[in-house]
């Protein structure tokens, strides 16, 4: 039987507020945001542990949280008809992000995502997304210009 541990952190370690803090400073989406801000994201984010070959979430599915890869190595990929016929779009590791645009977007997963390995993820919620926005107007200007410049860049991209 498989053990998928989740612990909430509100009373993380120092290491993990460290691995946290210094991810969203990385993150377009969080980069711009004050200590306070930040702080307000790590306390909501929780930790969870997968095994190996664990689907995170199918291509086509609802999505509602992002993820922060703590410690293994994650595939993102267009599911084939076999594992063997997959596309695959990028192999992440430790330090790496994934699934961010669900927390401002209402469409479904553009790509399905799973472990390659036993993988610790630090999993941010959008229920607690919308909520920060909505109580911190500042947060919710910072994060609608980052999400606009998105926007514009997919854009371009699919007319070049």
């Amino acid at each position: 039987m498989i053990n998928n541990k989740q612990f909430a952190m509100t009373t993380p370690n120092e290491h993990d507020i460290h691995i946290v803090a210094n991810l969203l400073k990385t993150i377009e989406l969080f980069k711009d945001l004050d200590e306070q801000a930040h702080a307000e994201i790590i306390s909501h984010v929780t930790l969870d542990y997968l095994p190996e070959n664990h689907l995170i979430f199918s291509e086509g599915e609802a999505g509602d949280r992002m993820y922060f890869i703590k410690t293994g190595m994650v595939k993102i990929y267009h599911a084939g008809v076999s594992d063997s016929f997959d596309q695959e779009l990028a192999i992440l590791g430790d330090g790496d992000f994934f699934g961010e645009m669900a927390l401002i977007s209402d469409e479904a997963r553009n790509a399905s995502t799973k472990t390659l390995e036993p993988t610790e993820v630090f999993i941010f919620r959008k229920e607690d997304f919308l909520n920060l926005i909505s109580t911190n107007p500042r947060v919710a200007e910072i994060i609608s210009k980052e999400f606009l410049e998105r926007v514009k860049a997919n854009i371009r991209a699919k007319n070049a």
